[in-house]
């Protein structure tokens, strides 16, 4: 039997009017993105072209810019935005074979209603849906729902951990061919294939059954992208994607051997797990053309905005009283996300970078890697990290929408395709066929 080439998989990450933090003051920029449908079914589209694997829509459940008033709010550019679920459904009709991922809390969510929302989308793209699954990490989320703080990391993770064996359990509901619609013999299901979950922990009670019939993929895509040590674990139980943010390679490598361990360990298949490192991509048609738009959207970086940023990406650490010129301080604990305070803390150390300096240095990537250059440098190191054991694939972050992705689409991808790294058609329907992931098994089928 011939084997088949392990191929790259690839995330597009919309976050309108484009990653870089300063994207919505730039010429070519939607400012008014976020609320654009049009936009986004552009952009949804011009994906689904590139044959990319799926979208991918972050989400916080508040604004969660850190800002001490009105005025400082305003110099923000994503305050507002569509809820993700409710977008993705709308998209899902304007696509035929991309997938759509989005990012639901498990903090701020109750079990049954997340169950049965992203399987209603999966039915809706007819087996196309991923579940970003986060814990929420900012007292501003906390304050719009009864809370003047976060819950503690330990105490998230406990709760998401349970919130994951309801959510599954009642996806099992029923099984796969238990609805009948018999009408002479007045059946609509067998009911020796409705499994009623009865959950009864320490964080939710839900009787169940889920009020929808087993999704097309039988569970949508689950994703993470914590990497701390409680993050690593909760990946490795759970996650078939997982995102994640890493500058050197060395590191990608490590951490991607510490997470397959880790799946092993749960009694799963690494190759069900796809680690995809998030790349911000510069594209020009010399590396010098390249510099020159990254340094037009450096230059939009509003001073407020940078240090908000950064105070954000630290875990709620303010460090406004510092000369932005000095280094930055020994950082306290955090409840907010540990990995991505120490990959900073670790940036701005290594790298000797005051304040200022790295609040400008993570604008662009936030902590995830800049590659920079020619459609075939970007090439190289995508590759680079793909076959030395760093990633399955990677998450795609364009700058500036519409222009990155288009320029992705357009230049970076037939490069890959010409070195046989990426697909060139569509190979099945589903999210979980472009991904190579299984169909879990449902509640009455053979192990």
């Amino acid at each position: 039997m011939k084997t088949q080439r392990r191929m790259i998989r690839l995330g597009a990450f919309l976050v309108a009017p484009g990653y870089h933090i300063g994207a919505w003051r730039h010429p070519h920029a939607h400012a008014d993105g976020g609320l654009d449908f049009g936009h986004y079914r552009d952009l949804v589209q011009t994906a689904e072209r590139g044959k990319f694997d799926m979208v991918f829509l972050s989400d916080g459940l508040g604004v969660r810019t850190p800002y001490r008033d009105e005025e400082e709010l305003s110099h923000w550019g994503r305050s507002v935005q569509f809820e993700p679920l409710t977008l993705l459904s709308a998209l899902a009709v304007s696509t035929e074979r991309i997938g759509l991922a989005a990012t639901a809390s498990t903090t701020y969510h109750e079990p049954f209603n997340i169950a049965r929302q992203f399987a209603s989308l999966d039915h809706l793209s007819a087996g196309r849906s991923g579940w970003n699954v986060v814990t929420s990490v900012t007292d501003a989320e906390a304050r719009n729902f009864n809370r003047q703080t976060q819950l503690d990391h330990a105490s998230r993770y406990h709760r998401a951990r349970e919130f994951m064996e309801v959510v599954t359990g009642l996806w099992d509901s029923w099984e796969d061919d238990a609805f009948l619609y018999d009408k002479e013999a007045g059946r609509f299901f067998d009911p020796d294939k409705l499994h009623i979950l009865k959950h009864q922990g320490q964080h939710f009670s839900v009787h169940g059954p889920l009020n929808l019939s087993r999704a097309p993929q039988g569970h949508p895509v689950i994703i993470q992208a914590g990497a701390s040590a409680d993050g690593q674990d909760f990946a490795a139980q759970w996650a078939e994607v997982v995102f994640t943010a890493h500058q050197r390679l060395d590191q990608a490598q490590a951490f991607y051997r510490s997470v397959k361990e880790q799946v092993v360990e749960h009694g799963r298949d690494p190759e069900q797990v796809k680690i995809m490192p998030g790349v911000f991509p510069v594209i020009g048609r010399t590396r010098a053309e390249a510099e020159d738009k990254y340094a037009v959207l450096q230059d939009l970086v509003d001073p407020v905005v940078g240090l908000g940023l950064l105070t954000w990406l630290l875990g709620d650490v303010d460090v406004s009283g510092y000369p932005l010129d000095g280094p930055l301080p020994e950082l306290p604990t955090t409840e907010g996300s540990i990995s991505r305070q120490q990959l900073l803390y670790e940036k701005a150390r290594s790298e000797g970078l005051t304040i200022r300096e790295l609040y400008h240095s993570v604008s662009g990537g936030r902590g995830h890697r800049i590659v920079m250059g020619t459609p075939e440098s970007i090439a190289d190191e995508l590759e680079e990290w793909f076959v030395n054991g760093g990633a399955d694939g990677f998450n795609v972050m364009p700058p500036l929408l519409p222009d990155g992705l288009d320029e992705f689409v357009g230049l970076v991808i037939p490069e890959l395709q010409r070195r046989g790294l990426f697909r060139t058609e569509y190979e099945g329907t589903t999210l979980r066929e472009h991904l190579g992931l299984n169909r879990p098994r449902g509640a009455g089928q053979r192990p």
